[in-house]
């Protein structure tokens, strides 16, 4: 084996929530006075906390934002992902076969709330293989793009982050996997656009690949 542990992010990664979360927070902006197409509001905010743009939103919408605008933000976004939330296609079989490979040393590394992953992860089919190796950088000093949330799950489970693969699907992301040490595979499918691959590699991912069925053989190649 060429690596020790893998490390997965789960937005993007594991499950098809983006344009879930995009759809709400860009109803939620549009209502303050931002208005921003579902596109616009993913090319903004994928792959980062909500809670960490604060000064982004205030700076578009001129107004404060407060603790119950948040609260209520992610209220609506868990019954948006509650009722239609799905998992990546073909992830829960990589995941499955990438759990018995490596005897289950596997990881979920998320920048998202933990209550987000764990809702996401259970209605997806995934938490069996992550039950009790859930990270969020919502608990970490620093989230992503800074590597605290992968040298967690690295820590806890007792291997070198060098020695780890990560699975990552953004910038932000595979910033944090590179920080730690890690090796990383950026997932980019084609819906994620012409310019994603090219961005991945930009800042350090060595391998891209387009389709979750062939990631445990190229983990294992």
């Amino acid at each position: 084996m060429k690596f020790d542990a893998v490390l997965f992010d789960c937005d993007g990664v594991l499950v098809d929530s983006e344009t879930i979360t995009n759809s709400v927070l860009r109803d939620m902006l549009q209502a303050r006075g931002w208005k921003l197409t579902r596109e616009e509001c993913m090319r903004i905010f994928v792959g980062k906390a909500v809670k960490d743009e604060v000064a982004t939103i205030e700076a578009h919408t001129g107004q404060p934002l407060s603790e119950e605008w948040m609260v209520s933000f992610r209220e609506r976004r868990n019954q948006a992902l509650m009722r239609d939330v799905k998992p990546i296609r073909g992830a829960v079989a990589a995941v499955a076969k990438i759990h018995e490979l490596y005897q289950g040393r596997i990881a979920c590394a998320s920048g998202a709330d933990r209550f987000k992953v764990e809702l996401q992860l259970e209605k997806c089919g995934l938490m069996p293989y992550f039950k009790g190796r859930i990270f969020s950088g919502h608990e970490m000093p620093r989230s992503k793009p800074a590597p605290d949330v992968y040298l967690a799950a690295a820590a806890a489970l007792g291997v070198d982050p060098r020695r780890c693969a990560v699975v990552e699907d953004t910038v932000t992301g595979a910033t944090a996997g590179i920080a730690a040490g890690a090796t990383v595979f950026g997932y980019s499918p084609p819906e994620a656009g012409h310019d994603a691959p090219a961005a991945l590699r930009a800042v350090g991912a060595g391998a891209i690949f387009v389709d979750m069925a062939g990631l445990p053989d190229l983990i294992t190649g």
